[in-house]
């Protein structure tokens, strides 16, 4: 029985997914899509109830963790995924892709997901992984009309491909050369330095390369521009939050619990991925004309500093990228839903320089779009800003000062795309007003800025919770 208590939020999110995806085939109306759409947020809502008031422990013959770790990071992918699912009400219905199947590939992402969360074996890993990303190459091609869309999902299925080879390659080898896919006995195992082998470490080189790809970290992020400007905007949501959460927090986990005792091995090989990508992300934006390629790029200089976190290999470090995955989850969400919003005479802009004017045209969404701007430069008070204190501060208490200096060096230049785009709000002449705002993007967009905002009023709560789940890592 205990196994079916530990993973009652996956079944229910399943059955309820299997039950949406049978009354959507069964009603064959178009009108389906809204319908299915309330009902995966009603799942996703029960689902986050369940995880709360769940039970912890070990299932499936040590195969499955619930614990305060996988809790955390479970309710922000729901979080993630049911914004995901509100930013598309109103997109599907003007691009034409109102499909009951939407919402239901989101909800089994969302399961895969959560399986990554909670897995504590290398082909539990390997299972969530591709659940996810299976769902997420059909989501990212889902404008079959539109070549872009076709070639965006396209490319990623074929370099999620050669990176689900170069996982499965690297868990082989760890198998090979241990006897074990169990974490915890993986651990045991490398407690003794004798069985550390070359064949291992290489195992684990490409057991992140693997994840690497994921989360989008240098090099193998070649993939994010194309596919976040291809693919629709609600999947360029999703793809920016709850898939970077789920891979992130499987890459934690996998690195703290079974290789803990390797730090000094795979340490070098996090930091040099970290600079790559906080680099990259700082200097490859600066050129960019389409926000949703700008938001790519952004998003591959965050994860580098995540990165950070986890190369502190320390509780504090651990607290860190849980915080920070909380506030780019919420930036980013907020921020793809004031992009949805950029919509004249019923077409869908992505351009920067249709932002000019925006501040004397509606400054309410103006506004919200500054305070996303400000949070992902990391300017005080806004959330982003204690994000990135939390995760330099784990890295100096580390002795990790170069790439602290790097973080708030590449910080620096990050700020002046996001600048640019305020400046091009409120100094540059007025284009043609966009067309009024749908009630869910507003809402989106005006509760995530409010939690941007007003973060640091009450960030007790996200920062216990977020040490205490680092801590389940560490014994």
């Amino acid at each position: 029985m205990m196994n079916w208590s530990l993973a009652v939020p996956e079944l229910v999110l399943a059955c309820c997914g299997m039950a949406i995806l049978l009354f959507g085939a069964l009603m064959k109306r178009r009108e389906t899509f809204h319908l299915a759409s309330m009902l995966t947020i009603g799942a996703f809502l029960i689902t986050a109830m369940l995880v709360i008031a769940g039970p912890h422990g070990l299932a499936y013959h040590g195969q499955f963790v619930a614990d305060s770790f996988s809790g955390f990071v479970k309710l922000l992918v729901l979080a993630g995924s049911a914004f995901a699912v509100v930013a598309s009400l109103d997109y599907n219905e003007h691009e034409n892709l109102r499909r009951f199947e939407f919402p239901v590939l989101i909800l089994f992402a969302t399961v895969g997901m959560m399986l990554m969360a909670s897995a504590v074996n290398l082909m539990t890993l390997y299972v969530g992984l591709e659940l996810q990303s299976l769902s997420i190459y059909v989501l990212a091609a889902f404008a079959r009309d539109q070549l872009r869309s076709s070639e965006a999902g396209l490319k990623y299925f074929v370099l999620g491909a050669l990176a689900s080879g170069l996982l499965l390659y690297g868990i082989s080898l760890i198998y090979g050369f241990t006897g074990s896919m169990q974490f915890d006995q993986l651990a045991r195992v490398l407690a003794d330095p004798a069985r550390v082998s070359p064949g291992l470490i290489v195992g684990i080189v490409f057991l992140v390369a693997g994840l690497a790809f994921k989360v989008s970290a240098v090099p193998f992020h070649m993939w994010t521009p194309d596919v976040y400007e291809g693919a629709p905007t609600p999947v360029t949501l999703l793809m920016g939050t709850s898939p970077k959460v789920a891979a992130m927090a499987l890459l934690v986990r996998a690195m703290a619990t079974p290789f803990g005792h390797l730090l000094g091995q795979w340490q070098q090989l996090i930091v040099l991925v970290s600079i790559a990508s906080m680099l990259l992300g700082a200097l490859a934006a600066i050129g960019q004309r389409n926000i949703k390629r700008l938001m790519a790029y952004s998003s591959i200089g965050h994860m580098g500093y995540v990165l950070i976190g986890l190369a502190a290999g320390t509780p504090a470090g651990i607290r860190g990228v849980l915080l920070y995955l909380v506030t780019y989850v919420f930036m980013s969400a907020g921020t793809f839903a004031c992009i949805l919003a950029m919509r004249r005479r019923g077409v869908m802009l992505e351009q920067i320089a249709d932002l000019g004017g925006l501040g004397r045209r509606d400054p309410v969404l103006a506004m919200w779009l500054t305070v996303f701007m400000f949070s992902m430069a990391g300017i005080p008070p806004f959330s982003g800003f204690w994000a990135k204190y939390f995760i330099f501060t784990a890295a100096v208490q580390s002795g990790l000062w170069a790439l602290a200096v790097i973080g708030v060096l590449t910080s620096v230049i990050g700020a002046y795309y996001y600048i640019r785009i305020i400046k091009v709000m409120y100094f540059d002449e007025p284009q043609e007003a966009f067309d009024p705002r749908p009630p869910s993007l507003s809402l989106l967009a005006a509760g995530s800025g409010l939690f941007t905002t007003l973060f640091f009023v009450f960030p007790a709560p996200f920062v216990g919770a977020a040490e205490t789940a680092a801590k389940v890592l560490f014994g």
